[in-house]
């Protein structure tokens, strides 16, 4: 009799289980558009290169050499996603120490870029 019972209890509580194990894999899913992974991407790529030319050495080092912080800020928010991606790998992988001289060199080669490609007019020609 008490054998029935506990088979009976066993079968009833490993049915439930089943039960619960069937609904609680059930998942919402959507369709996530490509720009939304790129605009993810991209605005994490300019948050990681703008905080970077936020720290104060790299400010000093870019006011020594006479470039407008502004300037730049618009001039890196110009880039292509390609260009940002580059950028931002490079200013991660740069080696403690030399990173401020490493940023401004890349802020620098940016705008030769710019300016070469016609984006830009540093050099006023006459």
């Amino acid at each position: 009799m008490t054998t029935s019972r506990w088979r009976t209890a066993a079968v009833a509580v490993l049915a439930v289980s089943i039960l619960n194990l069937g609904m609680a894999s059930a998942a919402q899913a959507g369709i996530v558009s490509t720009s939304a992974i790129v605009r993810t991407d991209r605005d994490l790529n300019l948050a990681s290169i703008r905080s970077q030319l936020e720290r104060s050495e790299v400010r000093a080092q870019m006011e020594k050499m006479g470039v407008d912080a502004a300037v730049v800020d618009k001039r890196i928010a110009a880039l292509n996603d390609q260009e940002l991606s580059q950028m931002a790998t490079q200013m991660q992988d740069a080696p403690a120490g030399g990173g401020a001289l490493v940023i401004v060199g890349l802020v620098f080669v940016v705008l030769m870029i710019l300016e070469f490609t016609g984006i830009i007019d540093i050099f006023k020609r006459a």
